[in-house]
């Protein structure tokens, strides 16, 4: 998950690109980067760190342009945290392209073998996105006739790479002297949306990962790119759409509506803010079957992504709605956070407790998702410290029994609290007195009643339907085997430092049983 912005403008972008990424900044905040166009020649800055903090002055002022795209980055397994691996990524031939990219390339080692063996292209990092970005290098190569390159040659190249990439994809790309490619995988898991914006000058265009982006800085929404279209923006401002690949299908990625996207965005023709409404609905007839003689004396969300559920539970359920934990927001999301200590730490430096809201009280706390079930334990626990007589624990979103792999980092089995257990099993791990999750179908049609158009979800983190049909086994097998090994090394080096510092051997055994 990364948040990606592309722009044709007539004036200089810079500062359309920076607000355009502020705006995006909750999709990553572990790198960002600009890139424009000036003419023929590229600029380009790219950093670890959030948007305000690599982007000054100095480096705005050398990003002239009046055509760019830009990128906060969100590292997926296997992914290094290094500048390298930050976007934009440039090639030089042929015209020089320069890319950004959300998603994750599934075949990548059979992307890459053809590359040296066929292409003859050389990979320097550890990223898909510079191997979707050769690969597109060699497909518009191949479909060029002579040093002119139009819509159409570009067209027949978004076809070539839907038909060799595997995996989930939405890309913006500029083309030295050219204009602004954007594309989206077949299967349209991604997000992906145009804008435009009237000037005396002329139509400016601008594509986002999410509707928030366009509408913050100006821009009317336009539409959604479809699963496998392809859309080019001349520098002149004129416009080209084309459908690339044979047999495109729409299936949005449901986290993203669970979890990721801002409430303010819509993905697909469904507002987000709707569809979390609507998942509190479905979560509030499930806890009236399952818990019917449990007394429920306030509803409390896990800001800030759960509070439309919460809100439409309490409503359903006849209870209170209090604001009881309270949301320190110079700590980043503990869900992107690189580390299991990491992420257990900053919970609490996270997340405050107000004891008036909860001691003496029964109380049902509402959260987007469990993923590793560390921030949960450590939330219930807050909530008993605070002085709760009782805590039920609900999850807006169905349990998460499989890895992601189309970008969401959370790749391996072992790290999901719900994997292979049942609910009763975890609610005893978080330490809740009852736990409820939403059903899968029960999520979807949430999601179907504001959009029927959608027949089919990515939802693999929750039924283990990998939809692009080519993961296997012994391909999650692989990534856990990748991840794993450093995790190891981690885990020993955080075990020695706790015994060093005093703590017994069975508190760590229980420590790491919970995480």
């Amino acid at each position: 998950m990364c948040g990606i912005v592309g722009v044709v403008s007539r004036s200089p972008v810079n500062q359309l690109l920076y607000d355009a990424l502020l705006l995006l900044q909750h999709r990553g905040q572990d790198a960002a980067g600009i890139a424009t166009a000036n003419g023929s020649t590229f600029h380009m800055h790219k950093a670890n760190g959030m948007v305000r903090d690599v982007f000054r002055t100095r480096n705005m002022r050398s990003l002239p342009g009046n055509s760019g795209i830009g990128q906060v980055r969100y590292p997926t397994a296997g992914s290094a945290s290094s500048e390298e691996e930050a976007q934009p990524f440039y090639v030089n031939a042929p015209f020089g392209i320069i890319l950004a990219h959300n998603g994750n390339i599934t075949n990548v080692p059979q992307l890459k073998d053809e590359m040296f063996r066929i292409d003859r292209r050389h990979i320097n990092t550890h990223s898909d996105t510079e191997v979707l970005l050769n690969v597109l290098a060699h497909e518009v190569q191949t479909a060029t006739t002579g040093l002119e390159l139009d819509a159409a040659a570009l067209f027949k190249a978004v076809s070539g790479v839907h038909r060799r990439v595997r995996g989930s994809y939405a890309v913006v790309s500029l083309i030295s002297g050219c204009g602004l490619l954007a594309f989206r995988d077949p299967f349209g898991i991604r997000p992906l949306c145009i804008g435009k914006l009237e000037t005396p000058e002329g139509t400016e265009w601008l594509l986002a990962s999410e509707s928030v982006a366009l509408e913050g800085i100006g821009f009317e929404f336009v539409r959604d790119v479809a699963p496998g279209e392809a859309v080019f923006i001349d520098f002149e401002g004129n416009f080209h759409a084309q459908q690339c690949a044979v047999s495109p299908s729409l299936n949005p990625c449901i986290f993203e509506l669970v979890y990721l996207a801002r409430p303010d965005s819509v993905l697909d023709g469904v507002p987000v803010y709707n569809a979390r409404l609507r998942m509190g609905d479905y979560l509030a007839e499930k806890i009236k079957r399952e818990l019917p003689g449990v007394k429920i004396d306030v509803v409390m969300p896990i800001p800030d992504s759960s509070r439309p559920a919460a809100m439409q539970v309490a409503a359903k359920l006849g209870v209170e709605y209090r604001e009881g934990f309270f949301k320190n927001r110079y700590v980043g999301r503990t869900f992107i956070m690189p580390g299991q200590a990491m992420r257990k730490k900053s919970v609490r430096q996270k997340l405050n407790a107000m004891g008036i809201e909860f001691k003496g009280k029964n109380v049902l706390i509402i959260d987007d998702s469990i993923v590793r079930g560390t921030t949960s334990h450590e939330i219930v626990q807050m909530a008993r410290d605070a002085g709760a007589t009782k805590v039920i624990f609900a999850s807006a979103a169905p349990p998460v029994k499989f890895p992601n792999v189309y970008g969401i980092d959370m790749p391996t089995r072992g790290e999901l609290v719900a994997h292979g257990r049942t609910d009763e099993e975890v609610a005893r791990i978080i330490g809740a007195d009852h736990l409820v999750y939403q059903d899968v179908d029960a999520l979807k049609q949430a999601v179907r009643d504001i959009n029927p158009e959608i027949k089919r979800f990515e939802a693999s983190c929750f039924d283990g339907d990998y939809i692009t049909g080519d993961i296997t086994t012994a391909y999650l097998d692989n990534i856990e085997s990748a991840r794993l090994a450093p995790q190891a090394q981690s885990d020993r080096d955080a075990a020695s430092e706790a015994l060093d510092g005093g703590m017994t051997r069975s508190q760590l055994h229980l420590q790491l049983s919970v995480e």
